[in-house]
């Protein structure tokens, strides 16, 4: 560690806060309704193995890099490979955050929203179409998306500003393991309902006949993004990891508990969605529409309601912190400013974005860039260009630029002999995983059509 620079203080604090940057709202709202559209328990095995086959690689690689450089993306890459253009996949590692921010916010702001209105019982005796008629109004609203996205981007920067120990490690300890036990709580209650073990089945039981190859690269796909890889929140994260940390150990876990987390999610939603005969492929609609109309036809559903949508903010903001992270992280150790500075320059500039993101299923919507609204066209381009152009530069770079020996330092500790588990880690990060990403790449852009 850099003398004087923050880091976290214990490897429970690593873990937690890696841990809260890929858990997010792609565990508890978008792996359920992929699943639920891609078969349920054959798309959750094959999603397993890649969560395990490159998962955990990728997870190693980014952490690797961000500790040998000790410094932001940008810096990172300037440093292990000065005088390249390498530096370039750590400019985009920061566009990404950034822009993933915005859209992100505005999402995690619908969250709050929603948590407000099951404090205050909004849902109770509404309809289906009524309950979708409520999510439209308030997302096509001039108002309310834009306040609650300034409002969840508070929370976010006022983490982000006590820095790392004080700041996000502190933070962090007490969310995570609170959000374990939130979910945890919802699984008791999800499995306890009567006509639980359809969902069960669903969501266990393969069934290889609903698999085609789309559904396998979305299994890919969600792999990849659940773990917030190719988006500098790693890199970032790993350059405050101390050198006595056993990575190998790290982002085994890290890898481990996002996954528990999206299984534990479809566990507390798949039996409640079956028990009271709603489809399980209910899209992104899943979790604000559908997800209300059951908990008010449960026993005791306003209490479960109120914990499921506190789970989603808690999921939003760990992941919203790491990202809100990299953009501060750059311009401390770059533009040289403090960090409360930064913080206020980096809440202003995505806070304006996030505004705009919000608006864009209502006064915006009519507002289109290349055919796109602000919302999509950010989402587009971070989550299906930037996203994973970066993620298949880094492996390069682990894979073909960076000297082994360096790579070996970091992942087995300095001086020590290459295993076999290592020898297999170099083989996947060089050649199967710039392959895998690849296809993810093509598939999202419609370059492949499958």
């Amino acid at each position: 560690m850099q003398e004087g620079r923050d880091g976290f203080s214990s490897r429970f604090g690593v873990i937690a806060a890696a841990a809260g940057s890929a858990i997010g709202l792609g565990n508890i709202w978008r792996f359920p309704y992929v699943l639920g559209e891609n078969g349920g328990g054959a798309f959750f095995l094959v999603y397993m193995a890649f969560i395990l086959m490159l998962g955990v690689p990728l997870m190693l690689t980014e952490m690797s890099i961000g500790r040998a450089g000790q410094r932001n993306p940008y810096g990172t890459f300037r440093l292990l490979a000065p005088k390249t253009k390498w530096y370039l996949v750590g400019v985009m590692g920061v566009a990404v955050a950034f822009l993933i921010l915005s859209f992100y916010s505005a999402v995690a702001g619908w969250t709050l929203q929603y948590l407000y209105d099951a404090v205050t019982n909004s849902f109770e005796g509404k309809s289906s179409s009524e309950l979708s008629g409520m999510f439209d109004s308030f997302t096509s609203s001039a108002y309310a998306p834009s306040m609650w996205t300034l409002v969840f981007l508070v929370m976010t920067g006022s983490v982000v500003v006590a820095g790392i120990e004080k700041g996000i490690e502190k933070y962090t300890k007490v969310l995570m393991p609170l959000l374990f036990v939130i979910i945890i709580i919802l699984d008791i209650r999800a499995v306890t309902l009567d006509g639980a073990g359809a969902g069960l089945k669903f969501l266990f039981q393969p069934d290889f006949s609903k698999l085609d190859s789309k559904a396998v690269l979305e299994a890919l796909g969600q792999a990849f993004f659940s773990l917030s890889l190719g988006m500098g929140t790693i890199i970032t994260y790993g350059s405050y990891i101390g050198k006595k940390e056993n990575l190998i150990s790290s982002a085994t876990s890290v890898s481990l508990a996002d996954t528990a987390i999206a299984v534990l999610a479809g566990v507390a939603i798949f039996p409640a969605v079956f028990a009271f005969g709603i489809q399980p492929d209910s899209g992104p609609g899943l979790v604000f529409i559908t997800l209300p109309n059951v908990f008010q036809q449960m026993p005791g559903g306003y209490y479960f309601s109120v914990l499921f949508f506190f789970l989603l903010v808690i999921a939003a903001l760990t992941s919203s912190i790491s990202l809100l992270e990299v953009v501060v992280s750059y311009f401390t150790e770059e533009l040289k400013i403090s960090r409360a500075k930064a913080t206020v320059i980096s809440f202003i500039s995505v806070g304006i974005f996030g505004v705009l993101c919000s608006l864009s299923s209502g006064p915006l919507k009519d507002v289109k860039i290349f055919d796109k609204t602000v919302f999509g066209l950010f989402n587009y381009v971070s989550s299906n260009v930037l996203l994973p152009a970066a993620g298949f530069l880094i492996v390069l770079f682990a894979g073909w630029k960076w000297a082994r020996k360096s790579v070996s330092d970091e992942v087995l500790g300095e001086g020590k002999a290459e295993t076999p588990l290592f020898k297999m880690f170099m083989f996947i990060i060089k050649f199967i995983a710039p392959f895998a990403i690849a296809l993810v790449f093509m598939n999202a852009v419609g370059i492949l059509k499958l």
